[in-house]
């Protein structure tokens, strides 16, 4: 037996010092040499598209049968729903032909939530094209963004009068309220993360009621106790107070949320470093967090900007332009729009879409402008902070090169010491 072993061992040995290659490593290097076969890995399949034609004509001839002969209605929108039913039936009933039950209403949810998906950007995309459409008669006069309505009544022609005592009333307004909100909102976040307890607990239920806080009880409260108790004028800045109680539990809640997903671990690398709590905050928590703190003042200040009822409250509606928010009525584009469409002259209704209009374009720009500033990555640098640093890099290069020649090297320093022991000599 011992024999045996001893001669299997040996021809093991040889085979690998020949470099022999056993029948089965032959077949798996003739498979390794066959052309790869590409995979398909796309979900749509021709099946799925014929499916999904066929099921939208045959929803669209039995829904066209059943208002026209069977049961004749009227409506389109009972249409268009008995018409989704049934194409999302004749849906489940053709792939089931194929698939099994659970691939059947795995692809019944994906064309439900994707016809839900389409429906939601198509509404928004016709929002978007009914505003600049009616309000294109008005948008293309220049005047429309350099006059005010004070001069201007409801039967001239669009030639006059303008909006820019709206766009200077939201553009202050909406300052003076994010320099109200991203502060305090900021801080709140950072002490419901950052010192927990049962006031902070409170503090956080607080703020989740106040979320779903409706705007004019939000007008009520700052013109009952700034302008009837504390005396203030209607103004602009009284408009921005009632607009800072909407977007302040908004900026807190999504800044909460999103501290809270910052990792532990950056925290605890940074206490072992010896930071303190404040460094720790300031130079770890809030640049990771940047991008979705971005986010959180944008949701505030698309809930801000957008309101009618607190501005009317707190500031009233005026035709001319102001530019000081602490005293005098001061409007707002959301505000100039109700009262401008309010108007049954076509004119008037034209400079209120128009406005809506400015009111889209300005969202779209503050939304541009705070994804710029804060869209980058934790410790991700823009192209002049790369210039600046490769520029300081340099400038400490060339300083450690001038110190290193000026400062004598260790075989001089020996020479220096023996050369007056050589003269004595």
């Amino acid at each position: 037996m011992t024999d045996l072993l001893k001669d299997r061992l040996k021809d093991r040995l040889k085979d690998k010092s020949a470099g022999t290659v056993r029948p089965a490593e032959e077949a798996a290097a003739e498979q390794d040499q066959s052309p790869e076969v590409r995979r398909n890995t796309s979900s749509v399949h021709g099946s799925d598209l014929l499916a999904l034609a066929g099921a939208a004509v045959a929803s669209l001839a039995l829904t066209a049968l059943l208002f026209t002969w069977i049961a004749p209605f009227d409506t389109v929108l009972g249409f268009v729903v008995v018409a989704y039913l049934i194409f999302l039936g004749s849906y489940a009933v053709l792939v089931s032909f194929d698939q099994n039950s659970v691939a059947v209403r795995d692809k019944v949810a994906a064309v439900l939530w994707q016809s839900l998906a389409t429906l939601v950007l198509a509404a928004l995309v016709m929002v978007v094209v009914y505003t600049l459409w009616r309000g294109k008669s008005s948008l293309v006069h220049s005047n429309f963004f350099t006059e005010d309505m004070s001069s201007t009544g409801p039967l001239q022609p669009l030639t006059a009068g303008g909006v820019v005592h709206a766009i200077v009333g939201t553009l202050q307004q909406i300052a003076i309220s994010l320099a109200i909100t991203v502060p305090l909102g900021l801080a709140c976040a950072v002490f419901l993360n950052e010192v927990p307890g049962r006031y902070a607990r409170f503090v956080r239920t607080i703020v989740e009621a106040m979320t779903a806080l409706p705007s004019i009880v939000a007008g009520l409260f700052i013109y009952a106790t700034v302008i009837l108790i504390l005396g203030v004028d209607k103004s602009g800045f009284a408009a921005a107070l009632a607009l800072s109680v909407m977007m302040l539990p908004i900026i807190i809640r999504a800044s909460d949320v999103v501290i809270r997903l910052v990792p532990g671990s950056l925290r605890e690398a940074s206490y072992a470093l010896g930071a303190s709590q404040w460094r720790t905050v300031w130079t770890v928590i809030l640049p990771t967090a940047r991008s979705g703190l971005t986010t959180a003042v944008i949701l505030g200040t698309a809930r801000g900007i957008g309101e009618t009822s607190p501005v009317l409250l707190t500031s009233g509606y005026a035709s001319g332009l102001n530019i000081d928010p602490l005293s005098e009525p001061q409007v707002s584009l959301p505000l100039a729009t109700f009262q401008l469409v309010s108007d049954p002259q076509p004119n008037m209704i034209a400079r209120g879409f128009g406005s809506a209009a400015l009111l889209m374009a300005l969202v779209l720009l503050l939304f541009i402008v705070a994804r710029v500033v804060g869209g980058r990555g934790p410790g991700e640098l823009t192209r002049s902070q790369q210039h600046r640093r490769v520029a300081a890099s340099r400038r400490d290069v060339a300083r450690m090169s001038k110190r290193a020649r000026l400062t004598p090297q260790p075989a001089a320093q020996d020479a220096a010491f023996r050369a007056p022991d050589s003269s004595t000599d």
